[in-house]
C-alpha cells in the first residue's frame, strides 16, 4: 500500500512546477485590505449617517409611539423607504406620514416619494 505522509501537511507543494509558476505568496497587510474596502465603507458610513438624519426629523414630527415601531428607514433616489415592525403599525405609520408630507417636503424638497414597509425587527435587534 502506498503512504501518502504529506497530503495534509501545509509546505512545499509536491509538484515543483506549481510551486515556481506561482511564484511567492505575500500576505496583504490590514491597510491594503481596508483601502479596497474604502468605498464599501465609505456608503456604508453615508447611509448610516443619513438614516441617523432622517431618524431624528421624524422623531421630532411624528408621535413617539409611532416612531418606536419604525425599524428602519432608507433613503435613496429622491425616496424615503420608511420600515414598520408590523403591518397594523405600518398603516398607522402611512397614515401619519400622509399628514406631514407638506413639512417633509418643505424640509427636504429633493424627496419626491415616500414609501412605507413592512420589515420585522429581528429578535437581536433593540
Amino acid at each position: 500500500m502506498h503512504n501518502r505522509g504529506n497530503r495534509n501537511k501545509r509546505g512545499r507543494s509536491r509538484n515543483p512546477l506549481l510551486a515556481t509558476q506561482r511564484g511567492p505568496q505575500r500576505a496583504d497587510s490590514v491597510k491594503d485590505i481596508l483601502s479596497r474596502l474604502s468605498p464599501t465603507l465609505t456608503r456604508v458610513t453615508n447611509q448610516a449617517a443619513r438614516q441617523a438624519t432622517w431618524r431624528d426629523w421624524i422623531q421630532e414630527n411624528l408621535p413617539s409611539e409611532i416612531t418606536a415601531k419604525i425599524s428602519g428607514i432608507v433613503e435613496r433616489d429622491g425616496t424615503v423607504v420608511l420600515f414598520a415592525e408590523s403591518a397594523a403599525w405600518s398603516a398607522r405609520l402611512r397614515y401619519a406620514v400622509m399628514e406631514i408630507e407638506g413639512r417633509l417636503r418643505e424640509t427636504h424638497p429633493n424627496i419626491k416619494e415616500v414609501k412605507v414597509r413592512v420589515l420585522p425587527r429581528s429578535a437581536g435587534r433593540p
